[in-house]
């Protein structure tokens, strides 16, 4: 599988596999899960995107990788607007990942002022490789911009597909000067290529939320974007995405 570098010294399989909903499964499923992850690794998708708004996702892929774990790249996040929170799950991903994250992202940008600081101190400890920056909505990007430009991170996650392609505009530009990283966020539309498929992961962000007692108001606002949704319906790739999310490494220069 070709491969590519996503930052300093780290180099990925160009397709991983997303726990977004494959993961997040009870204890009936797990060894169903195990056997995904397995064959995942068998395949050469050696990386791993997950985090802690995934439900159980983080803890049955700490399961699952189990004696596998040197063989995978671990990709999560950090998902709460307190430094207080973002450590104590910083500290339980470190149990279920065997003491090291390989990238850690701050997720849709909550508070990525407050937890940047410490978690560039993981870094220099060796917890963390590289970090990282990640927002679901193109209304984002002037945000992400900013942070692309500080300096304090090695890569970026945006959403990227046939019909959401916003990024092209700035973000990958930008990631191309600079140097960043880049992953894909549903390359096959979460299971329709267009606007129907941000509404459902709009929607399944509020659930979750609520699941949680997340305070959806602590995430910054998007401002309004002039770009376009792209075309919607259903698609063979959305049809598999359904049953096999993938996240993609890509190349900006």
């Amino acid at each position: 599988m070709e491969r590519r570098r996503l930052g300093g010294d780290l180099v990925v399989p160009v397709v991983g596999l997303g726990t977004w909903s494959v993961l997040d499964v009870g204890p009936d499923r797990e060894a169903e899960a195990a056997r995904v992850v397995a064959t995942t690794l068998d395949a050469g998708c050696r990386l791993f995107d997950t985090s802690p708004m995934y439900g159980r996702a983080e803890r049955v892929l700490g399961a699952a990788l189990r004696d596998r774990r040197r063989e995978a790249v671990v990709a999560t996040k950090i998902w709460t607007p307190t430094v207080e929170d973002g450590r104590a799950q910083f500290r339980r991903q470190l149990r279920h990942f065997g003491g090291r994250v390989d990238v850690q992202q701050v997720h849709n940008l909550v508070n990525w002022r407050g937890h940047l600081g410490w978690l560039a101190e993981e870094r220099r400890e060796g917890t963390i490789g590289l970090l990282g920056a990640t927002h679901y909505s193109a209304r984002a990007f002037d945000e992400l911009e900013t942070v692309m430009r500080s300096g304090r991170i090695d890569m970026i996650q945006v959403p990227y597909n046939p019909g959401q392609r916003e990024a092209e505009a700035t973000i990958l530009p930008l990631a191309a000067e600079l140097g960043l990283g880049v992953l894909a966020m549903r390359p096959l539309g979460s299971g329709s290529l267009g606007v129907e498929s941000a509404a459902a992961l709009d929607d399944y962000v509020q659930r979750k939320a609520k699941e949680t007692g997340f305070d959806l108001a602590s995430v910054p606002e998007p401002r309004p974007n002039a770009g376009g949704g792209g075309g919607g319906g259903t698609t063979v790739c959305g049809r598999l995405a359904r049953s096999s999310p993938i996240c993609c490494a890509l190349r900006c220069t």
